[in-house]
């Protein structure tokens, strides 16, 4: 069964047409022209439209233009009583699913349908499997404890449609458990449409989340979707959601609540049939505390929390993560061992400020340098190696200190240099370090032991940079 949208400036066609559809088991809707068949379409999604090609206000070329712009991703079966060669290649040169005559037969509208309609799952199937080469993320990549546990929670609320609220640092994968909820659904065979609530300016983030409507403000020529209604039927992955303005906070609430959206500048009421994802890096109930997130919206989004542990938290995935990512840049599964026990070594030391994404960089640097797919050596990842020494201080000012020392030492150690260097001249030696005398004063004390447990953060110019 589908649901299918008859476009026709004739009440009679379009009576015939939905007795005939209907008898064959289709939901129908009715549309006088191209612009009430827009406007429909924009309400609720279809699977087909079937379309007369001569109409006032907006024919039927114009009318698959518009579908095929908006990317609402139903076929157009054309029906025209004005049957000529020219019009047929222009409506199939612009994207139509087939042409039919008038009078048409019972029979050939059903053909058509089941042609257009066979043609649609082709090509949602399609656009569903480019998805996921396209984007493929290590989905099946849980080696370590906690990462199974994560694919667990995530295959748990798959089945039901409760807000997911994903937590974690920078580069964990919150886009790829986004996508696990959402493959492991139901909805899978729907849209997941990602948004990046950061990367989108504040005053257009409500037009890109709801929708707008003609004229709604400076600019908008014609009503656009939303990604709510863009993703009906599917996922919508909110992702930074703690960035997203305190006006959009108040509506995106208001939606939660009544399941309806609003689009800028209309009146109506339409329904959300998208299930919600959202991720953030940030702490939101810090937010809520600093009242730069609403706590009503915070409990909304919060029914059902995922937190992944930062890559350092879970070394155990690091080689799989390796392999997969190799796998992914010479398109085939490597062979034999990928790292030397010193390459090894290095990467499961390395602390990944940047997580899973520093990581694939790390492996695509390496996989370049080399040529090749591996065995990679420590020689390989020379930004990892650097990393893992202690920054060299501008002008070789200071000696290194061994390596392994404690960070407290390292400070008795900058603070005796700094005195031999300035002759035991303590403004000097406070100037060197970028501190005030009170604190170098401060600083003294460790050399004595009479600081207090807290760490005292030192000023010191690392590569002509200024660092605590």
């Amino acid at each position: 069964m589908a649901r299918i949208l008859i476009v026709d400036d004739e009440e009679k066609i379009r009576a015939i047409l939905s007795i005939i559809l209907i008898g064959a088991g289709h939901q129908t809707a009715e549309a006088g022209n191209g612009r009430l068949a827009l406007e429909t379409l924009g309400r609720e999604p279809f699977d087909l439209v079937i379309s007369d090609m001569r109409m006032d206000e907006m024919d039927g070329l114009e009318l698959l233009a518009a579908i095929r712009e908006r990317e609402l991703g139903c076929p157009v079966v054309f029906v025209t009583a004005y049957a000529n060669l020219e019009s047929a290649v222009e409506a199939l040169r612009l994207g139509a699913a087939d042409f039919l005559v008038k009078p048409f037969e019972e029979e050939a509208v059903l053909l058509a349908v089941e042609r257009a309609l066979g043609v649609r799952r082709l090509l949602s199937e399609n656009l569903r499997l480019k998805q996921q080469v396209a984007d493929h993320r290590p989905e099946g990549i849980f080696t370590s404890e906690s990462m199974q546990k994560v694919r667990d929670l995530a295959q748990r609320v798959a089945v039901s449609d409760a807000t997911v609220l994903i937590t974690g640092e920078s580069g964990t994968g919150k886009e790829v458990v986004a996508r696990l909820v959402h493959n492991s659904s139901p909805r899978a065979k729907e849209r997941f449409v990602a948004v990046n609530c950061a990367a989108i300016a504040p005053n257009l983030i409500e037009a890109e989340l709801f929708g707008h409507e003609r004229g709604a403000f400076t600019g908008a020529d014609k009503m656009r979707l939303g990604k709510f209604e863009f993703a009906a039927g599917g996922t919508l992955f909110l992702d930074e959601i703690g960035e997203l303005p305190p006006e959009a906070q108040a509506k995106l609430l208001r939606t939660l609540q009544e399941k309806t959206i609003q689009r800028v500048g209309g009146n109506e009421e339409l329904p959300v049939t998208c299930r919600l994802v959202c991720a953030t890096n940030r702490d939101l109930a810090a937010l809520v505390r600093q009242g730069l997130f609403r706590e009503d919206l915070y409990y909304r989004l919060e029914v059902f929390p995922i937190h992944l542990p930062p890559l350092r938290d879970r070394r155990e995935d690091i080689d799989a993560l390796v392999g997969y990512c190799v796998e992914k840049l010479s398109g085939a599964p490597p062979r034999g061992e990928l790292l030397t026990p010193a390459a090894q070594r290095l990467l499961h030391e390395y602390p990944w400020p940047g997580n899973v994404r520093e990581l694939f960089n790390a492996v695509e640097r390496a996989c370049i340098l080399k040529g090749g797919s591996g065995p990679f050596n420590s020689d390989d990842f020379p930004q990892l190696e650097a990393a893992r020494q202690p920054p060299a201080l501008a002008g070789e000012l200071f000696q290194l200190p061994p390596a392994g020392i404690d960070y407290e030492e390292l400070q008795r150690v900058i603070v005796r240099q700094s005195l031999e260097m300035t002759g035991n001249n303590q403004s000097a030696a406070a100037r060197l370090l970028r501190v005030s005398r009170a604190r170098f004063r401060t600083l003294l004390g460790l050399l004595d032991g009479a600081a207090n447990s807290k760490t005292i953060h030192v000023q010191v110019r690392y590569r002509g940079k200024r660092e605590e």
